[in-house]
């Protein structure tokens, strides 16, 4: 049998899918990220299961949809259970290390790593609460909070990332200093693209905010969803931002996908340093994407491709170069871990993309994603299909996109009758995997019961809500709730 190889696994935090120049970006500088995609496999229709950082996070360490695990939105982190793919490692006797940004409970969490360095997890041990409350909706000012963080230096998150990458380094570089090391699994994840709209000068001057184009934000009628109509209302993203805003925003975006890209760039440096290149294969995701100011929306929240959609790279001594266009999700990392470090696979399957990357497995037949999250009216629930993306809304009609001929999804075929069998296939495909009114509704309960074991809806209001999670050690600003 051939050596085990290492598994690193490397994450940011807001990358949107197209954000890499490999892929063609006509402004994004990721020199790092490119030397993946060229050594390796990029997955160009990956999907995120939620696109909202903390049920992403807790679905994809435990490779199951955020509806079985109860990861609702920001406020109902991981706990360790169910165990995911860290767990298995660990009890296979594999060193396991995350290094960065988790967003469990807390550190008190048994996170299955054996070992968790400079670990983020949600705000006091409670996370937004203020999102969970849906019925009615607050109103939220994320835009003017949004614009208020766009800019150029240092922050503590930058500060944060870069520590991130100095201990992941020095990590991989003593494993190398030991031939006889028995095999490992490292997850380094950044925070990086992530907003605040930050940049350090360094990478924020290769982009000059002139020069970056307006996001196509105009929304055309048959965009004029009322479930978007809703989420616009209470997170009033065009609040705080003119043109000269947008294109400042736009360019800090990049700046800091390329300060991310930098920190990517320094701990694959040091793979190389320990000699442990030909030895370990890298992964490279995302939790989800950006919206970047497209459809006058910011952040994520949504199942457009820019949001729900996510960069996913396997590079490797063996794996092949090329890319698969095939529709996978991050709730495939698990089946994935197990594959690469010859682990038990769990009963809830999955599927392995190194598997699918070396064409001894085939992709995954449909691909499912949700979101239940601040500033919805209701769940929202995206499957994937061949060409074709099923969007179903609690309480409001569906939306059904053609990504081959319509990739910005602007053209809604649901009621085309051309369309109409992509449409009814689209909703058994759902209906195989979950209720989509009774989950809204256990959601929503779910929602509630937190929101008054907190105080009650007046009580969250008043005290407020905060921006993006803060480093270790630092304290959340909140700003009060309307």
């Amino acid at each position: 049998m051939s050596e085990q190889m290492n598994l690193l696994i490397l994450m940011a935090d807001e990358h949107a899918k197209d954000a890499i120049g490999a892929f063609g970006h006509p402004i994004v500088q990721t020199p790092h990220l490119d030397r993946l995609v060229a050594t390796g496999t990029a997955f160009t229709s990956a999907y995120t299961p939620s696109p909202l950082c903390v049920p992403a996070r807790a679905a994809i360490a435990t490779g199951r949809p955020v509806h079985e695990i109860g990861a609702w939105d920001n406020a109902h982190p991981y706990e360790g259970t169910p165990e995911g793919w860290a767990h298995a490692a660990t009890r296979a006797g594999i060193d396991t290390l995350s290094i960065g940004k988790l967003h469990f409970r807390s550190d008190s969490v048994n996170t299955g790593f054996a070992r968790s360095l400079l670990p983020m997890h949600v705000v006091e041990a409670r996370g937004d609460i203020l999102g969970s409350i849906r019925n009615p909706l607050p109103q939220r000012a994320k835009g003017k909070s949004l614009a208020a963080g766009i800019g150029v230096g240092e922050t503590s998150t930058s500060r944060y990332d870069r520590s991130i990458a100095d201990v992941a380094c020095a990590e991989i570089e003593k494993r190398g200093t030991t031939p006889a090391t028995p095999p490992w699994l490292m997850f380094v994840s950044f925070v990086a693209p992530h907003f605040p709209l930050t940049a350090p000068e360094k990478f924020a001057r290769l982009y000059s905010p002139a020069e970056m184009p307006l996001p196509a934000s105009a929304i055309a009628p048959e965009e004029q969803h009322p479930w978007f109509a809703e989420m616009r209302r209470t997170l009033n993203w065009k609040e705080g931002f003119n043109d000269d805003t947008r294109r400042q925003a736009v360019a800090s975006y990049y700046g800091l996908t390329s300060f991310m890209d930098d920190n990517v760039g320094r701990v694959l440096a040091a793979l190389d340093r320990a000699g442990l290149t030909g030895r370990t294969r890298v992964i490279y995701l995302s939790d989800h994407g950006e919206a970047l100011g497209k459809r006058d929306l910011w952040g994520k929240s949504t199942l457009y491709e820019e949001s729900a959609g996510v960069p996913l790279i396997l590079s490797g001594p063996d794996v092949p170069h090329g890319r698969i266009d095939a529709p996978v999700c991050l709730t495939d990392l698990d089946a994935t871990v197990r594959d690469a470090l010859r682990l038990d696979v769990s009963e809830d399957g999955g599927t392995s993309l190194l598997g699918v990357a070396r064409r001894r497995m085939d992709p995954p037949a449909d691909v499912l994603s949700q979101f239940h999250g601040g500033g919805s009216p209701s769940a929202a629930y995206m499957i994937r299909f061949g060409d074709w993306k099923y969007v179903a809304y609690a309480g409001f009609a569906p939306q059904l996109f053609h990504l081959p001929s319509d990739p910005d999804e602007r053209h809604d075929r649901s009621n085309a009758p051309s369309a109409y069998e992509a449409l009814v296939e689209g909703r058994r495909l759902l209906l195989n995997r979950l209720d989509p009114d009774a989950v809204d509704r256990e959601a929503k309960a779910a929602q509630s019961a937190l929101v008054e074991q907190h105080g009650g809806r007046e009580a969250i209001i008043a005290k407020g809500g905060f921006g993006a999670t803060p480093p270790p050690g630092e304290k959340a600003l909140y700003a009060k709730g309307k």
